[in-house]
């Protein structure tokens, strides 16, 4: 199977605490990827490895090999800004930038120099039908961003990441914030985005996680305890702390 995302014994230190403990995971192309355990396991900290999120927070040290498409994305020679194109994030809380819908969603494309209205006017669109949002907002492309519902501005952030085309998709925890009929909307465009798209989603809902994803990794205390199929992890695990912790008995 195609990886495009390859990760191998990856320790991540805040000072002096180890919050990640020699992580070996790889991503194959497309589907969708679930990353569950307790508050405070380390599955957040890791997924902002992969676009090195973590960059951006003092005293951060990070050993171990981490690949797309086989480079080294903590190599000298890496871009952060293409790197963030190709592998975009989506947070918890919804992050709309202070502009228009239509100004959110070009953003990243005005930034890598792209000025043509109709390239412009065909991503948003493009975008927005993808995020599911297009029949909401078609006619009210100039209004605040910030004017729109939680559910609604999450949309327009995925909206964003997906308009510079980027080949992987982090969520953290895209809808813990939400009501459930926008959770809903955000589960079934998941369903549709990993067609085309590598999704890696960290989530505390293991309904979420047994219901949109693939395949399924357990972390616990900074370290990947099992990871397999989303069926057999759910049904069968091999080990006994993912049992324990799909079944109630902590976390």
């Amino acid at each position: 199977m195609n990886e495009i995302i390859t990760t191998k014994d990856v320790h991540l230190y805040y000072g002096k605490k180890e919050a990640l403990k020699g992580i070996t995971l790889d991503f194959p192309q497309g589907g969708i990827h679930a990353l569950i355990g307790p508050s405070g396991c380390g599955k957040s900290t890791y997924l902002r490895c992969l676009n090195r999120m973590n960059d951006m927070i003092e005293n951060v040290k990070i050993t171990g090999d981490i690949r797309l498409d086989g480079n080294d994305i903590y190599s000298p020679q890496t871009d952060t800004v293409t790197l963030r194109k190709r592998v975009g994030m989506v947070f918890q809380q919804p992050n709309p930038f202070p502009f228009s819908i239509y100004e959110n969603i070009v953003y990243g494309l005005r930034i890598a120099g792209i000025k043509d209205k109709e390239v412009l006017d065909e991503r948003v669109e493009t975008s927005l039908k993808q995020a599911a949002i297009w029949d909401e907002v078609k006619d009210d492309l100039k209004k605040s961003a910030m004017a729109l519902s939680g559910g609604q501005q999450q949309r327009i952030c995925i909206a964003r990441v997906l308009a510079v085309r980027p080949e992987v998709i982090l969520l953290d925890e895209p809808t813990s914030a939400l009501d459930p009929v926008s959770s809903s909307l955000i589960e079934e465009m998941l369903l549709k985005l990993k067609e085309e798209y590598t999704c890696i989603i960290v989530t505390h809902n293991m309904q979420q996680a047994s219901r949109i994803s693939d395949t399924t990794s357990f972390f616990l205390n900074g370290e990947l305890i099992e990871t397999g199929l989303t069926k057999k992890i759910f049904v069968t695990p091999d080990n006994k702390k993912t049992d324990d912790y799909l079944s109630g008995r902590f976390g």
